[in-house]
């Protein structure tokens, strides 16, 4: 594959042969590699490497789950789907996209497992149940266990996408009644990149995707082996009603007047200062705002084991040590300004890191990734 008259090359017949203005597509993968924080030419080498024909293989696997991750990446524009999956990638199984069912869907699935061992991206949507054998979820006459023992040991990266892939999400709800948990308690001793979130954002993904398939690393990780660049703070310290957190106002009802003047929701069991996640600032379907604070809800968590669909929903968050400054008046701390500097501070180191990180990616070729 190559540009052709400045255009994609692609073949004549295909439902696309009338071709990507090389400009255009070089412009989708430049706001792509923007959107999750890599730098321009980052972009490029994305499109360069699409145009070589280096698509990587990707195998996405559906089990415990609504298919809302899924339905999430069906509305990105930047890239838009077509892009991803006719340009980017080769997206060579996936049950809801596939036309094709029962032997035919099988049958690609080996066929792209066999012909990219060790180098296919590996992507697991929904939980994975556990009791009885795993009889709970079964695709083909085998288990969602067996499938993702088989696809997941042989794929040159897993990436987990949503909570329930992640760590069981609401499958793993109490009382759990099928034993749900995420891939990587599946996958022992396998790295699998999770992208916790209900659903996921889909430029987490693309991101991740991205990169690997451009560079051949993965970005940097936190201890949960979600990426720096989305799951790196809380969603506390970017909220953007965090300044009335900070003065002490607090809505105490729905509907009350704090409520209308978009005061601070920790008193109505925002989550925020415990979930890690960039949902304020990248928006969901391209739509400022579009997510549960900027429409007047709590976060409810949902990114974190453990706080979404297990804590309930108006309970108030655990705050950091340090978080609550001396103005918050319902709360105890020994806060003080210099601690709050002092945190500012980390913060800032951890958003500078990720920055010189993919100033190093873009000059080196991604080496300072990780494998």
């Amino acid at each position: 594959m190559g540009w052709r008259d400045e255009r994609l090359g692609v073949p004549a017949g295909s439902p696309r042969n009338e071709g990507v203005d090389r400009r255009d597509f070089v412009k989708v993968c430049t706001m792509a590699a923007a959107a999750v924080g890599l730098p321009a030419s980052a972009g490029l080498k994305m499109a360069e490497a699409a145009a070589a024909g280096l698509k990587p293989s990707v195998i996405w696997l559906h089990f415990q789950e609504c298919t809302g991750c899924t339905e999430s990446l069906l509305r990105t524009s930047h890239p838009g789907l077509a892009e991803l999956i006719l340009d980017l990638v080769s997206l060579d199984y996936h049950e809801t996209l596939f036309a094709a069912a029962g032997y035919q869907i099988e049958e690609a699935l080996h066929e792209a497992m066999e012909a990219n061992a060790g180098k296919y991206i590996c992507v697991v949507e929904g939980a994975i149940p556990t009791k009885d054998g795993g009889i709970y979820c079964k695709i083909a006459g085998r288990t969602a266990i067996d499938i993702l023992q088989d696809v997941g040991s042989k794929a040159g990266a897993v990436i987990a996408i949503g909570s329930c892939a992640s760590w069981g999400g609401i499958p793993s709800a109490d009382p759990n009644p099928t034993g749900a948990v995420g891939a990587p308690e599946i996958l022992e001793g396998i790295p699998v990149i999770t992208l916790p979130g209900c659903p996921a954002n889909p430029y987490n993904f693309l991101g991740t995707a991205l990169q690997y398939a451009t560079f051949g690393t993965l970005p940097a990780l936190d201890d949960k082996n979600r990426p720096l660049f989305a799951y790196g703070r809380t969603i506390h310290e970017h909220c953007p009603r965090r300044a009335h957190f900070d003065a002490g106002r607090f809505v105490r009802q729905y509907g009350d007047e704090g409520h209308n003047l978009g005061w601070c929701l920790f008193a109505m069991g925002c989550k925020g200062p415990e979930t890690h996640a960039n949902c304020s600032v990248a928006d969901f379907g391209e739509i400022p705002g579009c997510w549960p604070i900027g429409i007047g809800h709590p976060c409810f968590g949902c990114t974190e084991q453990g706080v979404g669909f297990h804590k309930p929903m108006h309970q108030e968050a655990a705050l950091p040590e340090n978080a609550v400054p001396p103005i918050f008046p319902d709360h105890r701390s020994s806060s003080t300004a210099a601690a709050a500097g002092v945190a500012g501070l980390v913060g800032g180191a951890v958003i500078g890191a990720g920055l010189m990180a993919s100033k190093k990616l873009a000059e080196g070729g991604g080496e300072e990734g990780s494998s």
